[in-house]
């Protein structure tokens, strides 16, 4: 556990860190008025809305 802090700590010892997020964007906003940090939104959503059953449909249709 302990080494699992230690190397943390060194990801955010960096001289910069970038942040990939996918999802909530205000925790992008967040992470971003961080010094020396550089944040990447992902506009990310599931196929069809996340209706399984029309994902299904667009599977069959080779989509």
């Amino acid at each position: 556990m302990i080494q699992d802090l230690t190397k943390i700590r060194e990801l955010f010892a960096a001289k910069k860190l970038v942040v990939i997020n996918v999802g909530v964007s205000a925790f992008a906003e967040a992470v971003a008025k961080q010094p020396d940090t550089e944040v990447v939104q992902v506009n990310w959503r599931p196929v069809a809305g996340g209706d399984k059953e029309m994902q299904d449909l667009l599977d069959l249709l080779g989509t």
